[in-house]
Protein backbone atom coordinates (compact mmCIF):
# COMPACT_ATOMS: atom_id res chain seq x y z
CA UNK A 1 0.00 0.00 0.00
CA UNK A 2 1.65 3.21 -1.17
CA UNK A 3 0.81 6.70 0.09
CA UNK A 4 1.36 9.82 -2.01
CA UNK A 5 0.94 13.51 -1.21
CA UNK A 6 0.12 16.69 -3.13
CA UNK A 7 1.45 20.21 -2.73
CA UNK A 8 -2.15 21.18 -1.87
CA UNK A 9 -1.98 18.92 1.24
CA UNK A 10 -4.08 15.99 0.08
CA UNK A 11 -2.91 12.42 0.63
CA UNK A 12 -3.73 9.41 -1.50
CA UNK A 13 -3.42 5.75 -0.47
CA UNK A 14 -3.48 3.35 -3.41
CA UNK A 15 -5.41 0.11 -2.87
CA UNK A 16 -5.43 -1.76 -6.19
CA UNK A 17 -7.06 0.55 -8.74
CA UNK A 18 -8.78 2.66 -6.05
CA UNK A 19 -7.31 5.64 -4.23
CA UNK A 20 -8.44 6.57 -0.74
CA UNK A 21 -8.14 10.37 -0.48
CA UNK A 22 -8.01 12.75 2.46
CA UNK A 23 -6.22 15.79 3.79
CA UNK A 24 -2.92 15.66 5.61
CA UNK A 25 -2.42 16.23 9.33
CA UNK A 26 -0.74 19.53 8.42
CA UNK A 27 -3.85 20.68 6.52
CA UNK A 28 -6.20 19.52 9.28
CA UNK A 29 -4.17 21.45 11.85
CA UNK A 30 -4.13 24.59 9.70
CA UNK A 31 -7.89 24.45 9.10
CA UNK A 32 -8.86 23.88 12.72
CA UNK A 33 -11.91 21.93 13.87
CA UNK A 34 -13.98 20.76 10.92
CA UNK A 35 -17.73 21.30 11.06
CA UNK A 36 -18.76 20.02 7.60
CA UNK A 37 -17.41 17.74 4.87
CA UNK A 38 -19.03 17.15 1.48
CA UNK A 39 -17.75 15.22 -1.55
CA UNK A 40 -18.89 14.78 -5.15
CA UNK A 41 -21.46 12.04 -5.70
CA UNK A 42 -20.49 8.48 -6.58
CA UNK A 43 -20.04 8.15 -10.33
CA UNK A 44 -18.71 11.69 -10.77
CA UNK A 45 -15.77 11.69 -13.17
CA UNK A 46 -13.00 14.15 -12.24
CA UNK A 47 -9.72 15.23 -13.77
CA UNK A 48 -6.53 15.60 -11.79
CA UNK A 49 -6.73 18.96 -10.01
CA UNK A 50 -10.55 19.23 -10.06
CA UNK A 51 -12.33 20.02 -6.82
CA UNK A 52 -13.77 16.75 -5.45
CA UNK A 53 -14.81 17.81 -1.96
CA UNK A 54 -15.22 20.76 0.37
CA UNK A 55 -14.31 20.91 4.03
CA UNK A 56 -15.51 23.70 6.29
CA UNK A 57 -13.94 24.54 9.60
CA UNK A 58 -14.56 27.16 12.23
CA UNK A 59 -11.85 29.19 10.42
CA UNK A 60 -12.52 28.70 6.69
CA UNK A 61 -13.84 26.56 3.86
CA UNK A 62 -11.40 24.77 1.60
CA UNK A 63 -11.63 22.72 -1.57
CA UNK A 64 -10.09 19.26 -1.76
CA UNK A 65 -8.57 18.56 -5.17
CA UNK A 66 -8.34 15.25 -7.01
CA UNK A 67 -4.73 14.05 -6.78
CA UNK A 68 -5.36 11.92 -9.89
CA UNK A 69 -8.06 11.63 -12.53
CA UNK A 70 -10.77 9.11 -11.83
CA UNK A 71 -14.33 8.34 -10.80
CA UNK A 72 -15.68 8.95 -7.31
CA UNK A 73 -16.63 5.55 -5.88
CA UNK A 74 -17.21 6.29 -2.22
CA UNK A 75 -17.53 8.85 0.57
CA UNK A 76 -16.69 8.36 4.23
CA UNK A 77 -20.27 8.53 5.53
CA UNK A 78 -19.03 8.70 9.13
CA UNK A 79 -17.96 12.30 8.39
CA UNK A 80 -21.59 13.33 7.93
CA UNK A 81 -22.23 12.85 11.65
CA UNK A 82 -18.69 13.60 12.88
CA UNK A 83 -16.52 15.74 10.59
CA UNK A 84 -13.95 16.05 13.41
CA UNK A 85 -12.80 12.50 12.54
CA UNK A 86 -10.64 14.28 9.96
CA UNK A 87 -8.98 16.30 12.73
CA UNK A 88 -8.42 13.29 14.98
CA UNK A 89 -7.15 10.85 12.35
CA UNK A 90 -6.66 12.70 9.04
CA UNK A 91 -4.71 9.88 7.40
CA UNK A 92 -6.78 7.07 8.95
CA UNK A 93 -10.45 7.05 10.01
CA UNK A 94 -10.77 10.62 8.70
CA UNK A 95 -10.36 9.73 5.01
CA UNK A 96 -12.77 11.67 2.81
CA UNK A 97 -13.47 9.83 -0.45
CA UNK A 98 -12.43 7.06 -2.80
CA UNK A 99 -11.54 7.43 -6.47
CA UNK A 100 -11.19 4.69 -9.08
CA UNK A 101 -7.92 5.70 -10.72
CA UNK A 102 -8.21 6.47 -14.45
CA UNK A 103 -4.50 7.03 -15.16
CA UNK A 104 -2.00 5.42 -12.79
CA UNK A 105 0.77 7.28 -14.62
CA UNK A 106 -0.34 10.45 -12.83
CA UNK A 107 0.92 8.99 -9.54
CA UNK A 108 4.45 9.80 -10.70
CA UNK A 109 3.66 13.53 -10.41
CA UNK A 110 2.83 13.24 -6.70
CA UNK A 111 5.13 13.55 -3.68
CA UNK A 112 6.37 10.73 -1.47
CA UNK A 113 6.38 11.07 2.33
CA UNK A 114 9.93 12.50 2.47
CA UNK A 115 9.24 15.12 -0.21
CA UNK A 116 5.99 16.15 1.50
CA UNK A 117 7.72 16.41 4.88
CA UNK A 118 10.33 18.67 3.29
CA UNK A 119 7.56 20.81 1.76
CA UNK A 120 5.82 21.48 5.08
CA UNK A 121 9.18 21.63 6.89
Amino acid sequence: MTVYYTKDHEWLRVEGDVAVVGITAHAAEELGELVFVEAKEDGTVVAQGDSVAVVESVKAASDIYAPVSGTVVGFNAALTDDPTLVNGAPEGEGWILKLRIADAGQLASLLDAAAYAALVG
